[in-house]
């Protein structure tokens, strides 16, 4: 008989990390299996490493762009190594404290090193990376085994060789130029980045605009925004080939129909991610696995096992760190408590350019999908905001999608979206109409007062309504 455990969790990224920290502060037994390290794809492969990147690419854009402040412009001198080795720091700086196994220990959780597989209901088998094998009894199993970026089938490249984000921060010697195939979220924010450490970087999207799942006005103002920066987007482009020619690496293919070839010391693949499923031993024990590679989950994250969950990017509601620690959580309350811990909460997400492009809930198109013609958009531009323009950083907007009054999605291009977009994420859970935000008051001068800027049109507009309210003088 294997050792016995309330929880066994397989994988320890963001969502693992802080399942096992909420399920050990319940003073349950918990183990966490992870093959490689603790702290994912966030910490090694993802958020971290490219905020670093993007941070170093904001600082050498300051230098070329000081004479907008009265200040001499001068061209930064980037070393490239020592920009990746920064990056390496930060992360080696996170993992020897928050994400140090030694912390989760103290906590109470156990960590073993190996290879996981289920091997019944409420049975892993474990191969230990030392060469050993462990079978680990448990109430409940969640699995958090996260994503992997997909490897494209085009012929040539994989003999080319490429880099990912699985390996894109560890480069000791990082290349002069890169080929970027990908539009999605860190393809955008890398080629960004390496544009402004002056990387020479081309982007090759397949379709006719980047970011798909954002709000098109605030896609298409990004866009600008990028191209007037001197970044190198291509739409329309279909992928045929790569060749080695020299010591260069060309990609061949067509754009808008026309041939067109590319080429660089490096190639990035960014196209998007497929979940790590394989070697679970999952269909051994009838959990069902839809045609994408995702782990199918209710609305309580239970797959089609009762003891068995799954969060984050394997069941594949949305592929954030947030999401994935959100989910973690809601899994190990709906085990553990009393009732159900479904998983209402909407997510909001950011995409890290600058400026930054934020989302919560429905963009237009999908409110009209959804609610007809009974939809209002409420737009403020970023040159009406006297922070922005105080900054030299007018060029963006907030855009709110109602229904009813009742805000349904909201989108931000500005500096710090990410942070703004709270207030309306929380908004969209309450159930909140865009004219009670105009009770809360505003910091100014902040880019948020565009919120209240916003909010205040809607309220003004009521009031003029209610006019006839209005207590007037007798003289």
């Amino acid at each position: 008989m294997g050792e016995k455990y309330d929880l066994v969790i397989i994988g320890m990224g963001s969502g693992g990390m802080v399942a096992a920290e909420f399920a050990a502060t319940l003073d349950l037994k918990v183990a966490v299996v992870e093959r490689h390290r603790v702290g994912g794809d966030c910490l090694w492969t993802g958020c971290v490493p490219s905020k670093a990147i993007l941070a170093a690419g904001k600082v050498a854009h300051h230098f070329r762009t000081a004479h907008r402040y009265g200040i001499t412009s001068v061209e930064p001198h980037v070393d490239r190594k020592e920009v990746w080795a920064q990056v390496r720091a930060v992360q080696h700086a996170i993992a020897a404290t928050d994400d140090n196994p030694e912390r989760f220990v103290a906590a109470g959780i156990e960590i073993i090193m190996g290879n996981a597989t289920v091997a019944g209901p409420n049975t892993v088998d474990v191969g230990l990376n030392n060469g050993g094998k462990l079978t680990l009894e448990t109430r409940f199993v969640l699995l958090a085994t996260g994503s992997r970026p997909v490897d494209p089938a085009i012929p040539g490249l994989a003999e080319a060789g490429y880099v990912t984000s699985e390996n894109l921060f560890e480069l000791t010697d990082p290349p002069a130029s890169f080929v970027n195939i990908g539009g999605g979220p860190i393809a955008v924010e890398m080629v960004q980045a390496f544009t402004r450490l002056g990387i020479r970087t081309a982007l090759l999207q397949r379709d006719s605009r980047i970011l798909p799942r954002d709000e098109p006005m605030l896609v298409d103002l990004l866009v600008e925004s990028l191209q007037l920066e001197g970044v190198d987007l291509n739409f329309d482009v279909v992928t045929e080939r790569v060749e080695v020619i020299g010591d260069k690496k060309v990609v061949y293919g067509t754009q808008y129909g026309e041939p067109r070839r590319w080429e660089a010391d490096e190639i990035l693949v960014a196209v998007g991610r497929r979940p790590n499923v394989e070697g679970l031993g999952l269909e051994s024990v009838r959990v069902e696995v839809n045609e994408r590679g995702n782990v199918l989950v209710d609305e309580r994250m239970r797959t089609t096992v009762p003891t068995i969950y799954a969060c984050g990017d394997l069941a594949g509601r949305f592929l954030f760190t947030h999401s994935a620690s959100y989910e973690g959580v809601r899994a190990v309350r709906d085990m553990f408590f009393p009732g159900k811990g479904k998983v209402t909460a909407g997510i909001p997400w950011c995409t890290f350019t600058d400026p930054e492009l934020a989302h919560a809930g429905l963009t237009e198109n999908e409110a009209r999908s959804k609610f007809g013609d009974d939809v209002e958009i409420w737009k403020q531009d970023l040159a009406h905001n006297d922070r922005a323009r105080a900054d030299r950083v007018d060029r963006g907007a907030i855009c709110v999608v109602t229904h009813k009054s009742r805000i349904v999605g909201a989108h931000v291009l500005s500096p710090a979206a990410g942070e703004i977009i709270h207030e309306f994420a929380l908004a969209i859970e309450q159930g909140m109409k865009l004219n009670d935000l105009s009770g809360f008051v505003h910091v100014y001068p902040t880019i948020g007062t565009a919120v209240a800027q916003l909010a205040g049109e809607v309220a003004f507009e009521k009031a003029e309504k209610l006019r006839w309210l209005v207590k007037r003088s007798k003289h």
